[in-house]
């Protein structure tokens, strides 16, 4: 469960790096946490209190979750250059070929 909330708390720390929460990026995490089997007031916590990082052990598992970040960076269609930068950032943070994050940035 640490994992699941981890990975929701990075979802949210992209959508403020902005500045600016949109709906559509709440929808989206709340989706994307429904989808893990998380309850929205748990979600919803994690807006006030983030997880620590404790990302996923299967390399294939941190590449869904980076496609899930980029994924969420569009939500608002609205793509902001420290969203792209936090995007760089958590690509090797998580340990993703650099290379390969910088294409599909």
């Amino acid at each position: 469960m640490e994992e699941k909330r981890s990975m929701i708390s990075e979802l949210i720390e992209l959508a403020k790096v902005d500045g600016h929460v949109s709906d559509q990026e709440v929808g989206f995490i709340k989706q994307i946490g429904n989808m893990m089997g998380m309850q929205n007031a748990d979600i919803l916590a994690l807006f006030k209190e983030p997880a620590p990082f404790n990302p996923p052990d299967p390399h294939f598992d941190r590449i869904v979750h980076f496609q899930q970040m980029v994924l969420l960076m569009n939500v608002d269609q609205d793509v902001d250059n420290s969203e792209i930068s936090h995007l760089r950032y958590m690509g090797m943070k998580l340990g993703l070929n650099a290379s390969a994050v910088n294409e599909v940035l």
